[in-house]
């Protein structure tokens, strides 16, 4: 079996967040052919109770703890070095220390890198080091776009990160053996960017547990009076979440309340901001962290993402279609998967076309039992984990054994 370097920005376990869910799927499909040496960070500290889990499943382990107030203040010095307030954020001299000796220790036959901050640890590996890149998404074009919702002075700050990370990837995916983003539209998108990148890029998509992600009749409502629920899952300190619900429940909620008065949207996320907590009140409620989202998702009276600045493939978009409900969601995150209004994926880009969509499916229960079905057989057939993951095999080093099957840590979290 091949040592491999894995380099995740954020510890992929548990796998709660979109990120960590691609992260932490990615890390098992690599460890079935190799030994798996993981360099990664701890921003949360409620992910400190899940690091004996995390060790269980990957024993080769360098856990950098990272303190977001803190990394923010230091990523300030990126302005007067030139670059990226992301690569400063993620610089860390233990981590980069762990990696040396890693590497001088062990035969690695290759760097896997998850996101382009963690590029810098990979770089100075090479040329005997080859690197393999997933990028995810063009981050930069996100900071570009995040520039045109905000007012100075973090316009300017976010159209200079835009611009000083897009140079700071082209660089990236010259030295890359292969990049991969989580789409064709995301691959296509950068290569618009970074035109010297053509034929070096290509997309390994995301999947879906559907093994997990699965009705149940026994799992109770954790809706108490059983009202009309609209609910949205997802990261609430992720700014295109907080963007979404906002305008969801200052633009949306209540024209859709005037048609079904007793109906109530329910924010299901870990870290909710201080604008989340805001919209909280008697028609919204904001759980904060949940230790199951499967409930939330299995009982809703229709699952909603609007997500007006987000791209690629969304996972809790695949979630919700893997529990059998229909998702009102905006064009662009509904091109990224693939499905139809038939497949139970339904578009919606202004005020007026959400509430047409979810009144439709509130009051048509068995239109909206028929696309969640329907929904389920899309992801069942189009988004395998395993199916999507080994296209990157294609580019590891050769191994002629056969693959092992992983273990399954105590306390394994899938949500």
């Amino acid at each position: 079996m091949a040592n491999l370097l894995y380099l995740v920005h954020r510890m992929p376990y548990p796998p709660d967040k979109g990120d960590k869910v691609r992260s932490y799927h990615l890390l098992r499909h690599l460890q079935q052919r190799h030994r798996v040496f993981l360099g990664t960070f701890i921003d949360d500290p409620a992910d400190e109770q899940h690091l004996d889990a995390l060790r269980a499943l990957c024993p080769d382990l360098h856990v950098a703890r990272l303190n977001p107030r803190l990394a923010r203040l230091r990523s300030a010095n990126g302005l007067l070095r030139g670059e990226p307030l992301t690569l400063a954020y993620y610089r860390d001299a233990g981590l980069q220390a762990w990696v040396r000796q890693t590497v001088a220790s062990h035969d690695i036959a290759a760097s896997v890198v998850f996101s382009s901050a963690m590029g810098p640890y990979a770089v100075p590996l090479l040329p005997r080091v080859p690197m393999l890149l997933d990028f995810v998404d063009a981050d930069s074009a996100k900071w570009t776009q995040y520039a045109a919702q905000h007012g100075w002075p973090m316009s300017w700050v976010y159209r200079r990160e835009g611009r000083t990370l897009l140079a700071h990837e082209r660089d990236l995916a010259q030295l890359a053996r292969r990049s991969f983003f989580v789409t064709a539209q995301e691959c296509a998108l950068f290569e618009g960017l970074a035109p010297e990148s053509r034929g070096r890029v290509q997309a390994l998509g995301n999947g879906v547990d559907a093994g997990y992600f699965r009705p149940a009749a026994d799992r109770p409502s954790p809706f108490a009076d059983g009202g009309p629920t609209v609910v949205f899952t997802g990261a609430m300190d992720y700014w295109p979440n907080v963007d979404g619900v906002t305008w969801f429940v200052q633009d949306v909620l209540p024209s859709l309340r005037q048609r079904h008065p007793g109906l109530r949207l329910c924010i299901v996320g870990r870290n909710p901001t201080a604008a989340v907590r805001a919209l909280a009140g008697d028609h919204v409620l904001v759980t904060g962290t949940v230790p199951d989202v499967r409930p939330y998702l299995q009982h809703a009276s229709a699952v909603v993402a609007p997500l007006r600045v987000a791209r690629g493939i969304q996972n809790k978009i695949l979630e919700a279609m893997a529990m059998q409900q229909p998702v009102v969601t905006v064009s662009s995150c509904a091109e990224a998967i693939g499905a139809t209004d038939t497949q139970g994926l339904l578009r919606a880009d202004d005020p007026t076309a959400m509430v047409q969509q979810l009144d439709g499916l509130l009051r048509d229960a068995a239109r909206r039992t028929a696309l969640g079905e329907s929904a389920r057989r899309f992801v069942e057939q189009r988004y395998s984990w395993q199916a999507h993951l080994r296209s990157i095999d294609d580019h590891l080093p050769i191994d002629d054994h056969p693959p092992r099957e992983a273990a399954n840590p105590a306390g394994a979290c899938h949500a």
